[in-house]
């Protein structure tokens, strides 16, 4: 397992990018299940049971779970099951429950990127058990991940949402949103999803002018990261302060203000993309 980084060296290695998965998992269609004894991957919610082996967190083997079980691939050359307990659920056994969203994971960080694809592919699978073409059940493909109607012959494959995030940066200074629900005097960056017709640059700009009321410009990529909360992908960029006054929309945030590079308040956890951003540019450690 690899323990969980201090800091990274590019946005791919990031937490639920799959690279963090390189060499541990291989994903199969659900119908490919060889029905062989493997790994229950147990997920409640957005966290995950696990057990301790000589200090080591690993995911439980061979433990028959009365729950469901949904094939995912394989998981250090056995087979792999997402078992999903729901908020409420029990699990018999002796177990440790981990947040795939803690502050500072104390999942590895292959468990913590596999827990959250498995997220995402339980989101996934809730909404596409009905075909929503002509309303029939559907059922999974043989040979790759997705779905097909029987009905009306149509097929479905995961839906992931496009997302913006973005550092707008002036002389000296960064600019940084904060939402009520969020832990006080917690910051980050302007962010939102894509819409018809946007290249992702233009997503970045136009939720910097709806959500702060300023105009930004100079767009540059820096990287993405997979977000299984429940199904985005994060794509972060850097952008020139232009012009304009901030004036927040009050239906999306509680705050914005420019903060002095040397006088930061507190920051988004190291596992996001909006962390990477913020430590590339301002060389944080």
């Amino acid at each position: 397992m690899s323990r969980f980084p201090e800091q990274f060296d590019s946005p791919i290695h990031l937490p639920f990018n799959r690279a963090c998965l390189d060499g541990q998992f291989v994903l199969e269609s659900p119908a490919r299940d060889p029905g062989d004894p493997g790994y229950s991957l147990l997920l409640k919610g957005s966290r995950m049971l696990v057990t301790r082996e000589s200090g080591i967190l690993k995911l439980p083997f061979d433990i028959r779970p009365k729950a469901p079980e949904l094939y995912l691939g394989r998981w250090q050359g056995a087979p792999c099951r997402l078992v999903d307990l729901g908020e409420a659920g029990e699990a018999s056994g002796s177990y440790e429950i981990h947040g795939l969203l803690d502050e500072i994971p104390q999942l590895p960080i292959d468990l913590l990127s596999l827990g959250g694809m498995a997220r995402m592919i339980l989101h996934w699978q809730h909404r596409s058990r009905f075909c929503g073409y002509c309303g029939q059940p559907t059922r999974w493909l043989d040979t790759e991940w997705g779905r097909n109607c029987d009905s009306c012959q149509e097929h479905m494959f995961p839906a992931i949402h496009p997302c913006a995030i973005v550092l707008v940066a002036r002389p000296g200074e960064i600019l940084l949103t904060r939402k009520s629900n969020w832990a006080p005097n917690r910051y980050s960056l302007v962010a939102g999803f894509q819409e018809f017709g946007e290249s992702l640059e233009e997503t970045a700009i136009r939720e910097i002018t709806e959500e702060t009321g300023v105009l930004a410009g100079n767009i540059r990529y820096v990287g993405s990261q997979c977000w299984p909360f429940p199904s985005q992908v994060m794509v972060g960029f850097v952008a020139d302060y232009v012009s304009g006054e901030i004036e927040i929309d009050t239906s999306e945030l509680a705050d914005a203000r420019w903060f002095a590079t040397n006088d930061l308040p507190g920051l988004p956890p190291k596992r996001s993309i909006a962390r990477y951003i913020l430590d590339s540019v301002l060389g944080l450690p």
